[in-house]
């Protein structure tokens, strides 16, 4: 028979579809299993209603036959099958679809079926490895059946053939093998047995091929020399149903377990296990765990989010990052949903009205689940956010804090005086009636913030702190600005919103005289020198003036050294403390030694601040003289 053209595609769409739509050459597998689930989908419904098919669900199959020899792969199914128009229909037309046509005659039927594939689209997927596709099929109800063949975008042809029985054999014979590319794989049983395991695992109908095995031979089995002997069976190569498919009440726990660690790779257990089934407007299933731990790579560039996306049970993609927000990007699962086709580009899914309701709804789901978790079981909660508090925060922080009201009431942070993690409504609901502020206080570990003689006041009057160790925290609060219309405020501040004893105005007048001296004393180092308000024990303290504080400064110059990131310095002097009584008398006696006690002071205020000396010679000689 002449060859035909295709009837309203060109060499460059075909071209556009190889190329383009599929990111791994591997998917054509997946797309010629889908269609030969589809094609037995239809035969299932028609068996439904027609006596004359003696046909049950247990006699379906799909068969993949690799010969290395020839160099072809082959995929029987004994589904529907199709006759010339159907050839010419589907398969004459480039991203044409029986499959979605059948689907839509039985939705007019009100009749439920469900069907995964687009035949004419996933159909040419297959030209990624094969030179030539032919395609050998006879219908249900039909004598004859016919044979189709095609080398790509020049044309196909249509002849009459034999086969016994009905179904559909896809024979591909694959391309030559170059220098980067080796399409042999393609032919061997375990790289297939891999890729139908990966994809199309939860197809509902057996995936059978001929898997060579060796064994000992019976007649030496007792040998101190025992032969071995080559042997072939059929073993079926996919599970057929999917755990979350299967009602919440017929799975254990244990089984959930056994699917994460095999699905992840984890030895872990999840920390909590999400099951939900949704229909409606979008229909879907999700399978989703909450790790207990942190992975070895997860605040790596390395590391990759996202959700395991299925449509009707066929694997669409390893990661989809659209369906989880990056505030839960911890989140581990599978979604599986029948409202998306198969013959989806990255393009298209990140566009996708039905993912984004899925997503919408997921982060929704997860939100609800740890506030259920933090209510419930506290202690798992903890240990959760001792993993993934940090990823909480980053979510307060980024996108210009629009997360943050989902997100403040799962933060915990240290408290001074319940001794551990307490959330942001329970240190209000602790606050004392005068107080003003949450209060906070920034360091490295609990035991530095203890110490910090910025908190004196703070605890002096039993309030509250609570503290930041990571260097996030500070970001976290600054975003939030407020919880509850109570605002934040650092203990670091030089206002905490507590009223001082009034000082005379001879005590004014005293300070400011020193204060001034020890201003004069340090120059450009610091911006201004007050009298403290808040130092009860120690002698000195440095505030930071302006929007950036010194645990933000020490960010930014640990992460760009050369960004000069440079908080304003304010000292601060507890004017009734020896020392700084003594440099006062000084600056009256031996004012040379005063300014050395200012410079002494002032580096000790900068080693409590933790911020690095800007002459560490220079201060352990002044102690020395002073000594």
């Amino acid at each position: 028979m002449a060859k035909m053209e295709f009837k309203s595609e060109s060499k460059r769409l075909l071209d556009l579809m190889i190329n383009s739509i599929y990111t791994h050459k591997e998917i054509f597998l997946r797309e010629i299993i889908s269609n030969a689930s589809d094609a037995i989908d239809k035969l299932c419904f028609i068996a439904l209603t027609d006596d004359k098919l003696n046909m049950t669900r247990s006699d379906f199959k799909i068969e993949i036959k690799p010969d290395k020899e020839n160099r072809t792969l082959t995929v029987t199914d004994n589904g529907i099958g199709m006759d010339r128009d159907d050839l010419e229909n589907n398969l004459g037309t480039i991203a044409s679809s029986g499959s979605y046509k059948f689907k839509q005659d039985m939705e007019e039927k009100q009749d439920d079926i469900d069907i995964i594939g687009q035949f004419g689209v996933g159909f040419y997927s297959a030209f990624m490895v094969a030179k030539q596709i032919t395609v050998i099929t006879k219908k249900y109800g039909s004598d004859t059946a016919y044979k189709w063949q095609s080398s790509g975008a020049d044309g196909y042809t249509i002849d009459e053939c034999e086969r016994d029985g009905i179904g559909t054999d896809i024979i591909m014979v694959m391309k030559d093998n170059t220098e980067d590319e080796t399409y042999d794989e393609f032919c061997e049983q375990y790289r297939l047995q891999q890729l139908v395991k990966r994809y199309s695992d939860y197809i509902r109908y057996p995936i059978v091929m001929e898997m060579q095995r060796s064994r000992v031979k019976e007649e030496t089995k007792d040998s101190d020399k025992p032969e071995y002997e080559d042997y072939t069976e059929t073993e079926t190569l996919n599970s057929m149903v999917p755990i979350w498919q299967r009602p919440k009440k017929d799975v254990t726990q244990e089984e959930y377990d056994k699917f994460y660690s095999d699905k992840f790779m984890t030895m872990d257990k999840p920390i909590k296990t999400i099951v939900t089934s949704v229909e409606g407007v979008v229909t879907y299933k999700a399978l989703l765990f909450i790790p207990s731990s942190t992975p070895y790579d997860y605040y790596t560039k390395e590391y990759k989010k996202g959700l395991q996306l299925y449509s009707s049970g066929v694997l669409i993609t390893d990661s989809c990052e659209e369906l989880v927000p990056e505030h839960f990007r911890f989140v581990k699962g599978v979604v599986d949903t029948a409202d998306l086709s198969l013959n989806i580009s990255r393009e298209m899914l990140q566009h996708d009205r039905h993912l984004l309701t899925i997503a919408q709804n997921l982060e929704k789901k997860v939100q609800r689940e740890l506030t259920s978790m933090l209510k419930s079981d506290r202690e798992s909660y903890e240990k959760f956010f001792a993993a993934f508090g940090r990823q909480l925060k980053y979510g307060v922080v980024a996108d210009y804090g629009i997360h943050k009201d989902e997100l403040q009431d799962l933060l915990l942070f240290y408290s001074s005086t319940e001794k551990k993690p307490v959330t942001l409504a329970e240190y209000v609901e602790r606050m004392k009636d005068d107080q003003k502020f949450i209060y906070f206080a920034t360091g490295e570990n609990t035991a530095a913030i203890d110490a910090l003689p910025q908190t004196e006041l703070l605890r002096s009057k039993g309030y509250e702190i609570l503290y930041c160790t990571e260097d996030v925290d500070e970001f976290t609060l600054q975003s939030l600005m407020q919880y509850k219309e109570k605002r934040f405020c650092s203990a670091t501040n030089d206002d905490l919103g507590i009223e001082a004893d009034e000082k005379t105005d001879d005590d004014k007048k005293d300070s400011a005289a020193l204060l001034t001296f020890v201003k004069e004393t340090l120059g450009d180092s610091v911006s201004e020198v007050t009298a403290s308000k808040k130092l009860v024990s120690h002698p000195v303290c440095l505030t930071a003036k302006g929007g950036i504080s010194f645990e933000m400064e020490k960010y930014f110059n640990s992460v760009q050294p050369d960004s000069g990131m440079k908080a304003e310095r304010v000292l601060e002097l507890n004017m009734g403390h020896k020392a700084v009584k003594t440099m006062e008398a000084l600056i009256e006696t031996d004012i040379e030694k005063a300014k050395k006690y200012a410079r002494v002071l002032y580096s000790q205020a900068l080693l409590i601040a933790g911020l690095p000396l800007e002459n560490p010679s220079e201060y352990t000689d002044l102690v020395c003289e002073l000594i």
